[in-house]
């Protein structure tokens, strides 16, 4: 969720001063609804927002709405108002906000509402390119092609357990030998340790680099240089950086689901963004999905 923060004042070419607020009872559980006495809803002495309020305020998550609010409101107070963009559904009203950009799964209308098909993200050609040229020499002993595994995990949604993992591991390595290829996978922490342990040990002699979660996460260096991604359904994040590398994308999928992954799904498939996963890979046309221009644009509206 931060990384959607990261990527936005990125595209704005602006260096943010990272706020990371935790809310106290009952703030914490009744968050978004609970609105009154925002002054003493966030831990730390003193609490991490104070003077100076910024010019912009970029936040994501049901459990930031209150400090966008109380941003909001005290700025204005102080003669200096400062501009507000909520990232994913606050589920209270879009007019509390400057700006609100929400899923296009979440349905939320509004003048100042723009729906993405997406997440936002960090993706950029420059750092696709940089990071595939740190990842080169770690992988220059495997054959090609190269097909990117990002792997995420279970949630309230999906499952990956141990059966899961095996299975994937399985369906992966008769891929890689059919096409002559080999595997560069990253696992999130999500996936967690027991099922990458799983993984490494059934992927046996495949050809395969798997990130051992020690060294630097080569996540972007995987999307700048593979030349087919598979993702596991769990993660709308993923799914949409991976379509933003203009690589095929395939959808792993998983036990589980929502409607709103779902449709989400549904509508990249529809588009030709990417494809659902069923043990073959295929080139198809594609290019890089990017939703970031219109966010920017009706940001800068705002000053």
């Amino acid at each position: 969720m931060e990384s959607q923060c990261l990527g936005l004042s990125e595209a704005l070419g602006i260096r943010p001063n990272i706020k990371r607020i935790a809310l106290k009872t009952p703030w914490r559980q009744l968050s978004p609804y609970l609105r009154l006495g925002l002054a003493h809803a966030f831990t730390g002495d003193p609490h991490p927002l104070q003077l100076p309020w910024p010019d912009l305020l970029i936040a994501t998550g049901r459990q930031s709405v209150p400090a966008s609010l109380y941003v909001r409101t005290q700025s204005r107070l102080a003669g200096t108002p400062t501009r507000t963009v909520q990232i994913q559904n606050p589920i209270i009203a879009p007019t509390h906000f400057d700006l609100v950009v929400a899923p296009l799964h979440d349905k939320l209308n509004g003048p100042n509402v723009i729906s993405t098909l997406g997440a936002l993200h960090r993706v950029t050609p420059k750092r696709l390119a940089d990071d595939a040229a740190a990842l080169r020499a770690r992988v220059a002993h495997l054959p090609l092609p190269y097909i990117g595994v990002l792997i995420g995990g279970a949630n309230g949604s999906y499952r990956l357990g141990t059966s899961e993992i095996r299975a994937m591991a399985q369906s992966l390595s008769a891929l890689a030998a059919r096409m002559g290829a080999s595997l560069i996978i990253t696992p999130s922490r999500r996936t967690g340790e027991n099922n990458v342990a799983i993984l490494r040990d059934a992927l046996g002699e495949t050809p395969a680099f798997l990130w051992d979660g020690q060294s630097e996460n080569p996540y972007y260096g995987i999307l700048g240089m593979a030349d087919f991604l598979i993702v596991t359904a769990d993660s709308v994040n993923m799914i949409s950086e991976a379509c933003a590398s203009g690589r095929p994308v395939y959808i792993y999928d998983l036990p589980g689901g929502s409607e709103k992954t779902a449709y989400f799904h549904r509508k990249l498939t529809a588009r030709g963004l990417a494809r659902i996963y069923n043990g073959s890979l295929h080139a198809y046309p594609t290019h890089p999905f990017d939703e970031m221009a219109q966010v920017v644009e009706a940001i800068e509206r705002l000053s």
